[in-house]
């Protein structure tokens, strides 16, 4: 297999299982999954993040189903397709990331009805000249598996995307969710013309009508043995690509042992299963990395997180609240609508928080998978601060001042940013988030720190928040890779009354007495004051 690979290209923007079959690409081998959940399932969801090879497993099942024998030689599915019992089915395969969402409801629908009507005609089913996509869907079902005289294979891909477009519009979401209920609700009413049902999305909407109607549905998003189904596991990594192991780490000029765990840092970390025992790369993000042969956040590129980021910033959310966040074993069964489940919740739900093992075996640990994703949740929650353009301007600046060491030039890029945050509606967040998770900090200074921090890991730079040493812990510690130099950084809030320049020089007091610096030979040492009044760093001590 790794001789063979060796031949064939990188699948790179490919989500059509045929295409990547015959195009000679590479194809990690998953289809033991599909025939597992064939045999042991009936009617199944599967939520997964955005470019997370969803539509590839959906593109597979349509494939498998519709009998494509020569795309299985080779692979774990071949067998199944020379079974005895074996016999093709029709298959309904509707893509909901298609649907036209920007030009009002009725526009929605229509998108929605012509994607049934195109099944229709390659079917050469004549439906109903109802212009609900609801009653079309029906007819789709039912007559399709009449005209063929056996029950039809129904695979929901991205079941969500409508509904998250305005996932930050709570009467516009209302008006969707009724349209897409009525449609779905027509999988549990043509049960009987029904074969097999796989959906996917990026999280459990119970609303949406899917569930509530088919009650016999099987959510295997988080089931152990259906964990690694998407994403590449390291083992997966090395076995399939190892020739572009091998060229990267030529290219970048280090060891394929050294950029194993330089990608591990990177790019793994996603967990999906309740026990938190799978680790798995993106592989949107893992193949970008190959092509580019360049450690980049490729995953914010995509153009779909934004409504993360609006969803944070409108329920008055920050990054750092969510690291290292102890959570109940039971915390991934939690319910994934917006208004009924946590933060956390419908944020690890959509994968954007991964689980690991906790200290006490009565809990779990909540935290972001890898850097890329900290560091795009950074740059997201950012760029709703300042414009696209001023964030480019500080982007720069700031880099280029950690580079040279150059604080006064830090201090006045930091405080163009301080100048756009929005104290006042973020205010009563940070101290309910004290208040929760016990920070050490009183309210405007953890919200300080917290812009600051989430800025400089946008920015790229490698960031450590609260770094404990033998005598206490620096606020913020970072670096960028073409500096030597470690900045550990103590800030403190000159409220009403009080003197910056004496807040500045307890600052820097407090990382000399508890030997902040000491793990770091070459560090700059940097105490903040930043007047609330102003909203600005008006003072420092270096």
């Amino acid at each position: 297999m790794e001789m063979e690979n060796r031949r064939l290209k990188l699948p790179t923007s490919i989500q059509t299982f045929e295409k990547l079959r015959e195009g000679n690409f590479v194809y990690v081998d998953k289809t033991k999954y599909l025939v597992d959940i064939i045999d042991n399932v009936n009617v199944c969801f599967f939520s997964r993040p955005r470019r997370f090879g969803k539509s590839l497993t959906v593109s597979t099942f349509d494939a498998l189903f519709s009998g494509r024998k020569e795309l299985f030689k080779g692979l774990y599915a071949e067998e199944f397709l020379n079974r005895p019992d074996f016999k093709p089915s029709p298959v309904i395969w509707l893509d909901m990331s298609k649907v036209i969402t920007n030009r009002g409801l009725e526009e929605m629908e229509d998108s929605i009805s012509m994607q049934i009507k195109d099944i229709a005609n390659r079917f050469g089913v004549s439906l109903s000249d109802s212009k609900s996509a609801g009653s079309l869907f029906d007819n789709l079902i039912s007559y399709t598996s009449l005209k063929y005289n056996q029950r039809v294979v129904i695979l929901l891909d991205e079941y969500d995307a409508p509904y998250t477009d305005f996932v930050n519009d709570t009467d516009m979401a209302d008006k969707v969710r009724d349209v897409l209920r009525n449609c779905y609700s027509q999988i549990k009413a043509n049960d009987r013309y029904i074969h097999f049902v796989f959906i996917t999305g990026i999280s459990k909407f119970t609303k949406l009508g899917v569930f509530s109607k088919l009650n016999n549905a099987t959510d295997i998003s988080t089931m152990p043995e259906y964990a690694e189904m998407c994403g590449y596991t390291e083992e997966e990594i090395k076995r399939y690509f190892p020739d572009y192991l091998e060229d990267t780490a030529k290219d970048i000029g280090i060891s394929t042992d050294e950029l194993i765990e330089k990608m591990q840092y990177y790019y793994n970390g996603f967990c999906f299963d309740r026990q938190a025992k799978s680790r798995l790369y993106n592989p949107f993000s893992t193949l970008a990395f190959f092509k580019e042969k360049y450690f980049a956040d490729y995953w914010i590129e995509t153009g779909h997180s934004k409504f993360i980021a609006d969803y944070m910033k409108n329920r008055n959310l920050t990054v750092e609240q969510f690291r290292n966040l102890s959570v109940p074993l039971d915390f991934a069964r939690s319910p994934g609508d917006v208004d009924k489940t946590s933060p956390e919740g419908f944020l690890y739900q959509c994968g954007y928080l991964s689980l690991r093992r906790g200290k006490s075996s009565n809990h779990l640990v909540l935290d972001y998978p890898n850097t890329e994703v900290l560091n795009s949740m950074s740059k997201l929650l950012t760029q709703n601060i300042v414009s696209e353009k001023e964030y480019n301007y500080i982007h720069d600046e700031l880099v280029s001042s950690v580079i040279s060491n150059n604080v006064s030039k830090f201090i006045k890029v930091t405080n163009l940013l301080l100048a756009g945050i929005p104290y006042e509606d973020f205010n009563e967040a940070a101290e309910k988030s004290i208040s929760t998770n016990d920070y050490p900090y009183p309210a405007g200074e953890w919200l300080y720190r917290s812009c600051i921090y989430s800025f400089l890991r946008g920015c790229g730079l490698y960031v450590q928040a609260e770094m404990h040493t033998n005598k206490g812990r620096a606020d913020l510690v970072f670096s960028h890779i073409d500096n030597k130099t470690t900045w550990v950084v103590e800030i403190k809030v000159a409220y009403k009354g009080q003197d910056p320049a004496k807040k500045a020089e307890e600052a820097f007091r407090q990382i000399e007495e508890k030997n902040n610096a000491k793990p770091y030979p070459e560090a700059l040492c940097v105490g903040l004051a930043i007047d609330d009044d102003k909203r600005q760093i008006t003072e420092f001590r270096v």
